[in-house]
């Protein structure tokens, strides 16, 4: 079965405010590179958000305990206009980042033009609260902020907390939980949303795990869904050009299906990736592999 025919709006948003200047900021430029905008057959000139890249710091602010907190709320304002425009255009949004915290600035930006649900495709939960995470990187605890956990200053840009329900998440390939644990992280288990982590991919499979998800969002009355998807979530040996390596994952064959599985709905409003860092694939190797799933599942 073929994916329904989107009318796609590629935004680049490669900011590493959450995260730290590594490499992933030329996310977006490698996937492009690879001849991605071309293939996915775009009516619109790719748009690219100017980052402020340039005030990043590595020392945590005083009053949120994060980096960088006021660069993000800039940025994230910014990104969120573009993301709400694009979306009552009736233009399904693929952003391309950067780090994850780029969610806050889609989040907010859908929360002012609806109430969407969340599907969250990443091998870490991105649950910690700021004092919890040893590098004070908003990339740790991003699916906490945009669910309304942590500093006001990030989780109530315009007084729009929570960006969305935790009833509307769905957490998946989390392989995370035995580290998180050990730092303390709050336990994405202890609420509402959903989870299914990579041993529950590995012991039902990819299929009945896609159909599970689903079938949630066909229960749920929302706007519509944001996929968003951390190429960390696919295995260690395919994709070792990630910033934090966990052993095990994904194999592009699942994500693609499941990529595509969700966009036959019709309810998919838009998608992020994020955290391939380009400077770890010399060769362009994996970015070709990243980009050939997309082309597929949108094919």
């Amino acid at each position: 079965m073929r994916a329904p025919k989107v009318d796609i709006e590629l935004i680049t948003a490669p900011s590493i405010l959450g995260l730290k200047p590594s490499g992933v900021e030329h996310l977006a430029g490698r996937l492009l590179s690879t001849g991605l905008d071309t293939k996915l057959q775009l009516q619109y000139p790719v748009l690219h958000l100017p980052t402020i890249n340039s005030q990043y710091s590595g020392l945590r602010d005083a009053d949120t305990n994060c980096l960088n907190t006021d660069a993000i709320v800039n940025f994230s304002q910014h990104l969120a206009d573009i993301v709400a425009s694009t979306i009552r255009l009736q233009r399904f949004a693929l952003v391309l980042g950067g780090d994850c915290s780029i969610l806050l600035g889609i989040m907010s930006g859908l929360k002012s033009a609806g109430s969407y649900g969340l599907v969250f495709l990443d091998a870490h939960a991105d649950f910690y609260e700021p004092e919890k995470s040893i590098t004070g990187e908003v990339a740790d605890m991003d699916l906490a902020i945009v669910t309304g956990r942590g500093p006001d200053k990030l989780t109530n840009m315009n007084d729009l907390r929570p960006y969305v329900r935790d009833e509307h998440v769905i957490q998946v390939g989390q392989r995370d939980a035995a580290e998180a644990a050990q730092y303390g992280s709050q336990d994405i288990r202890d609420t509402p949303i959903r989870v299914f982590d990579l041993a529950a991919i590995e012991k039902n499979g990819i299929e009945k795990v896609t159909a599970s998800v689903i079938a949630y969002m066909n229960q749920w009355d929302t706007s519509g869904f944001w996929l968003h998807f951390d190429t960390d979530v696919l295995s260690d040996d395919v994709n070792p050009a990630v910033e934090y390596r966990l052993p095990g994952g994904l194999r592009f064959e699942q994500v693609e299906y499941f990529i595509r599985q969700l966009l036959l709905t019709g309810k998919m409003a838009g998608m992020s990736v994020t955290i391939f860092n380009p400077l770890l694939d010399a060769d362009s190797t994996i970015a070709k592999k990243i980009s050939a799933t997309l082309v597929s599942a949108f094919s």
